[in-house]
Order: C-alpha cells, then structure tokens, then sequence
C-alpha cells in the first residue's frame, strides 16, 4: 500500500511540511510504503487548456499531456491508495504551486458528461492539510470554508472520498522582531506552537493512519 503527499509550501522543514511527515508517519504506522513530493523543487506549469485529455480517441485522453518535471509524479498518483495535499494558505487559498498541481492532477479524470462521472479508476481518499498565519475567526472573511468545502467536493467527486484539517494562527518567523509584523503577539505565537501546533500535527497523524485503515477495510 502507497500514501504520496504533496507539499504545496516552498519550505520544506516548516509547518506544512511538519504536519504532512506526521500524515505520512499515521499511514507508515499501519504499514503503507510512503513518500513525500515537494512542489517547488519542480519545473511545472499549470493546465494549458489543450483539451487533449478530453479528446475522443486521443492518445493522451483521461490523462495529462504536458510533459514537464510533475509528469513522473502524476504517474505515480494512479497506482497510489492515498493522496495527502498540503499547503499554506495565500491570499486565501492554496499556494500557486498547489494550484497548478490540482489543475494537472484532477482536470484530466473529469469528465464533461453524466456518466462516468471520473475516468479515475480507484477509490481512493484525498485528504488536504492546511496551514495559516490567521486565526480561524478570520475564515468567513476571506471565505475560506467555501474553499475548503470546494477542493473536497471535487476530490470526492474524481477519487471517491475526501476529508481536510488546518492549522491556524501558525508561526511564521524564527524571530518576530526582525519583521514588520506588529499585528502579532509573539509570545502568544510561540505559546501556541508549543501547545497546539502539536495536536494538530496528531491530528495528521490520526488523518494518514485512518486513511490506510480506510483502504484496508475496503480492500
């Protein structure tokens, strides 16, 4: 059994990343086989709307295209039991990376008619971790749960089920001081990385382990 998850962050040692470690620990824990694909260390580009993945009899139809540095990853995604994106939270929504990945992993299993609704041949759980400096009072603001509730319904949509979990009011800096970042209170920053920032990351644990667990009872 494969778990893969995705790190939409350009830090690698960070928030993010640390709660997608901990993703991948829940799912090694029940014996899956894991890896973790980091966004940034590739060259690749979003959809380019070619529409050769919807193309009747195309050679490229229910499948990507493009040839860049992300297609030897979306092949490994089609044999995988579980997929875990991750990334921080700009203006927002998922990094521009993220995004770019989405457009390339989900657009081509969709298709444009009312049966079948995906060409993906597995039922798989998608799950998306997020990270935010904001707090979580500040969701309906910049319309956050819409974002959550979309992402979700169109994974559950392509790959059968999906789930999310985040982490707010997340440290950004080593040191506040050297930033213009007064609307911060450093001391209730750090008193939260070091007292809830580690139940979100079990909480990603639990999220790998029971999507393994998951698979296995469906298997």
């Amino acid at each position: 059994m494969k778990v893969i998850a995705i790190n939409g962050s350009p830090r690698k040692k960070w928030n993010t990343a640390t709660m997608l470690e901990k993703a991948l620990e829940g799912a090694a824990s029940e014996g899956a086989e894991t890896e973790i694909i980091h966004l940034y260390d590739l060259n690749f580009k979003g959809c380019t709307s070619c529409f050769a993945c919807k193309l009747k009899d195309g050679k490229s139809y229910g499948k990507c295209a493009m040839k860049d540095e992300l297609t030897h990853v979306l092949d490994k995604l089609k044999d995988v039991d579980a997929v875990i994106l991750g990334s921080p939270v700009y203006l927002g929504n998922s990094t521009g990376e993220m995004r770019s990945f989405m457009e390339r992993f989900i657009f081509p299993y969709l298709v444009y008619s009312t049966s079948p609704m995906s060409l993906y041949t597995k039922n798989i759980p998608v799950g998306y971790i997020y990270t935010l400096g904001a707090k979580e009072e500040y969701f309906d603001m910049f319309g956050f749960h819409k974002v959550i509730e979309l992402n979700e319904g169109v994974a559950t949509r392509i790959f059968g089920y999906s789930e999310s979990l985040y982490s707010t009011d997340t440290y950004q800096f080593d040191d506040y001081s050297k930033y213009v970042a007064d609307r911060f209170d450093p001391a209730e920053k750090a008193k939260r990385r070091a007292e809830v920032f580690p139940r979100d990351c079990e909480k990603a644990f639990e999220l790998g382990k029971n999507f393994v667990m998951r698979q296995k009872a469906i298997m």
